[in-house]
């Protein structure tokens, strides 16, 4: 029998607009709860984060300064599109997660829940940026290129590299927050390496 193939299509300009600040807005909320808790998580947001006990410049500003290597990778390697879908991401990350208590407050704070919340919000929020062929730059750019190219699994591409930053944040953070961080890291590549495979979701 026939089968008969049904044609891919392409996101449009509004579901590519309404995804990224989706996304972004689950990032931001997934930063700012492991931010209130004091917990690290990994690749150019983990970095910022760390940063941030280092100098005075905000999460957001060093997300910008972070990101600026890699759009090369991603406007020569990865397209025009990705790229300034990746920029528009990032930026709006930035403000976001800069001002979120203007908007939100805790009076109280369990790690253990923000470092799960936290790394669970963070791979929802990229998961829909991947989708719509966007990142969060860095080593997003990297993972996704890595595995457009060779096949290799974003997810656990990004594992690696996540926890290797955040175990290089042992001198900065006390061991249980250490712990509870490369386990938010963790969580945050299951989502990507469960939901995220080569070939299965056909929206471009």
């Amino acid at each position: 029998m026939e089968t008969i193939q049904t044609p891919k299509q392409g996101h449009s300009l509004l579901e590519d607009i309404s995804a990224i600040f989706i996304g972004s807005c689950f990032v931001s909320l997934g930063v700012f709860f492991l931010r209130q808790a004091g917990l690290l998580t990994g690749g150019t947001a983990g970095l910022s984060l760390l940063l941030t006990h280092l100098s005075p410049l905000t999460f957001g500003q060093w997300f910008v300064l972070l990101n600026v290597p890699f759009f090369w990778l991603a406007w020569s390697r990865m397209g025009k599109a990705f790229t300034i879908k990746t920029f528009v991401s990032i930026v709006v990350v930035s403000v976001m997660s800069d001002h979120m208590e203007m908007v939100l407050g805790f009076s109280k704070v369990n790690v253990f829940y923000s470092s799960v919340i936290g790394g669970l919000l963070l791979g929802a929020g990229m998961l829909i940026m991947f989708r719509h062929k966007s990142s969060l730059g860095g080593f997003n750019i990297l993972a996704l290129y890595l595995q457009d190219k060779f096949n290799i699994r974003a997810g656990k591409f990004q594992m690696v590299l996540d926890s290797s930053i955040v175990i290089a944040s042992f001198f900065i953070i006390s061991p249980w927050l250490l712990a509870l961080s490369v386990f938010g890291a963790v969580v945050t590549n299951f989502v990507l390496a469960v939901n995220h495979k080569p070939g299965r979701y056909s929206g471009l």
